[in-house]
């Protein structure tokens, strides 16, 4: 059984790895650049600003 948790500790860390590199591709695909873009100029919009 103690194999059994160490095999789920594996996994864990390899999903998590895939997860965290799925979302920096996504973020960084080239052509979502404009989309991240506006995204990032959120914070310095005015308040009446869409």
């Amino acid at each position: 059984m103690e194999g059994f948790f160490e095999t789920l500790r594996s996994l864990w860390v390899v999903w998590m790895m895939a997860l965290f590199v799925g979302i920096v591709a996504w973020v960084y695909w080239p052509k979502r650049k404009r989309e991240m873009e506006e995204h990032g100029r959120i914070p310095l919009r005015d308040d009446g600003e869409e």
